[in-house]
């Protein structure tokens, strides 16, 4: 375990689940989960969320019996050499998650606010908060994180506008589609919970760690609700046909919110969701930068600055939404791969492991 002025409380990990779990998903997942499932779209969300509090439960399992970070776990498990394999596909992971966030942004904020934008020297902005954020330490990030669930919650507000002119019977009849058609919602649900596994790296870093599950399932209930409740508006706001053609559902949404103050809301909203990217996009980094540096020893300055220069040339390479939706594709497999088998798998090898070792130094 770190040092105790390194750590952070238990209750902060609500914040470090919540705040990696809402990204750029939250602004167009409607459209992909509604393909599958239609108007049942939202009994997906509440499937996925589920699952997800499952694959936390098998982690805290892993976490506590082991009382290291994943990195540790691998080399304990493994060795150095497969044990660093394993680890690398993790780290690889982690980057996929930053690099999702960072670049769909960035999208947006082409379609939606600046066409011109120098990509580049955005890019290099956004990043340059990510170096100053995570060579501040761990305590840094999980601050960041927890500001980034706090500040923009008043965003969340905006979307009962749409209440007005909403129609719930959109909603009815309940179950009208098969368990194929809302298992395939289902998994395509699940990419926008993904970003939880960096627990397996930070969790040395939380005092009394054991109790912090409690805060690690509320965090990613309060995203099952967010999620649940943007969805059940598109479906009342929207018909189904709409949806099919809306790539950002909720910011079309946005559209007709008017205040006295204020023309475009979009606008307000799109700027002031880089205060949820940046931390999806930090946490990311720390965890990936962290595994590194474990793994061969560099300074961590060397480690981050190399990393973000990944970061940097990956988003100035992917161009298109083709190529964005590609990548998210990958990120799903890897990401459900990483989640529903390994993770269990690890977890059962673990005990599995420690058991036997138990015994052979009992009867030595």
């Amino acid at each position: 375990m770190e040092e105790k002025h390194k750590q952070i409380s238990p209750f902060l990990v609500f914040f470090l689940v919540h705040s990696v779990q809402m990204g750029v998903g939250v602004l167009g997942f409607q459209r992909t989960i509604m393909k599958s499932a239609g108007n049942d779209a939202w009994m997906a969300v509440i499937a996925a969320g589920i699952l997800m509090n499952a694959i936390i439960m098998v982690m805290y399992l892993l976490l506590n019996k082991q009382q290291k970070d994943l990195i540790d776990i691998h080399k304990d498990l493994f060795g150095k050499w497969i044990g660093g394999i394993f680890s690398l596909i993790w780290i690889i992971h982690w980057l996929m998650i930053g690099l999702i966030a960072l670049r769909s942004y960035i999208e947006i904020v082409q379609v939606w606010v600046f066409p011109l934008i120098n990509i580049i020297m955005f890019s290099i902005i956004i990043l340059s908060l990510v170096y100053y954020t995570v060579t501040g330490g761990f305590r840094v990030v999980a601050g960041i994180s927890f500001l980034g669930v706090v500040i923009p919650f008043y965003i969340f507000l905006t979307f009962f506008f749409p209440i007005e002119y909403a129609n719930f019977r959109n909603l009815l009849p309940i179950w009208n589609h098969s368990v194929k058609e809302l298992s395939v919602a289902t998994k395509d649900m699940m990419l926008g919970y993904l970003g939880f596994s960096t627990l397996l790296m930070y969790y040395p870093y939380i005092k009394n760690p054991k109790k912090s599950q409690k805060w690690a399932h509320l965090g990613n209930f309060l995203t099952l609700g967010i999620y649940l409740f943007i969805l059940i508006i598109t479906i009342a706001f929207f018909s189904e046909e709409q949806v099919s053609k809306q790539i950002w559902a909720t910011l079309s949404m946005w559209k007709i919110v008017e205040l006295p103050f204020v023309e475009r809301f979009e606008y307000i909203g799109i700027t002031s969701w880089i205060l949820i990217i940046l931390p999806n996009v930090c946490l990311s980094v720390w965890a990936a930068t962290k595994g590194v540096q474990k793994m061969f020893n560099f300074k961590p300055q060397k480690v981050i600055l190399f990393t973000l220069l990944i970061l940097l040339c990956s988003t100035v390479a992917i161009q298109g939404r083709e190529s964005i939706e590609k990548l998210n594709q990958y990120m799903s497999i890897l990401g459900l791969f990483l989640i529903f088998l390994y993770v269990p798998f690890l977890t059962i090898l673990s005990f599995f492991i420690t058991k036997i070792r138990k015994e052979k130094s009992g009867n030595g």
